[in-house]
């Protein structure tokens, strides 16, 4: 702890300073409360849309052997494309992070006639892999903005409670107890000053 000067003016200072302090605490910690649930809330999120990807990817699995031996095996690359992708922003306690809004895919260019009947559907699911693993990519940038907010909001709120306040509670009391000496010792030593004063005077009179 620095050392502080012992005056009615840091006095002043100390208790100024307090007040802040016990101000703005309450609203980190309101904030530190709502990145809590907004973590929580993206790391369910995030494992319901792990969940859909292995879901999706065991499907896939089992498609794959259809390609075999066909004239369209890895075609699929090459006809699924991405035409426009959105994303927008939302504002989590005072933090902007992204959110997945909408995916377009080009339009699928292929005989229909010499496909198989299941490449529609292959086709789909090829294109609801890509919105996963987009959809991912976004879930994981937002979650480790949110998780490092509250990293910094979680040690001011510490710094708070753990230093400032303590340390200004106890600045104002070592402050407040010299003062109190100081003015004690003062009207000591004004009191022994009237005595030799009235003592002078008594002598005087003799």
């Amino acid at each position: 702890m620095p050392k502080i000067k012992l005056t009615k003016n840091e006095l002043k200072n100390q208790r100024d300073a307090l007040k802040r302090f016990e101000r703005y605490l309450p609203t980190l910690a309101l904030k530190k409360q709502q990145l809590q649930l907004e973590v929580r809330q993206a790391r369910e999120a995030m494992t319901t849309l792990l969940q859909d990807i292995q879901k999706l990817e065991a499907s896939w699995q089992e498609t794959l052997p259809l390609f075999s031996g066909t004239d369209n095996n890895g075609a699929l690359d090459k006809l699924v494309t991405v035409q426009e992708w959105r994303i927008g922003h939302r504002n989590v306690a005072g933090i902007d992070v992204p959110v997945f809004e909408s995916i377009q895919f080009g339009t699928p260019e292929y005989d229909l006639y010499s496909s198989p009947a299941w490449y529609d559907d292959a086709l789909l699911m090829a294109q609801q892999r890509i919105e996963l693993t987009l959809k991912h990519q976004l879930m994981e940038e937002m979650q480790q903005l949110l998780e490092q907010e509250l990293r910094v909001v979680t040690q001011r709120v510490n710094l708070f409670e753990k230093v400032k306040i303590p340390e200004a509670r106890e600045n104002i009391r070592k402050i407040n107890i010299y003062i109190g000496d100081q003015q004690t010792n003062s009207v000591g030593r004004s009191k022994i000053a009237k005595s030799k004063c009235a003592a002078r005077d008594a002598a005087t009179v003799v």
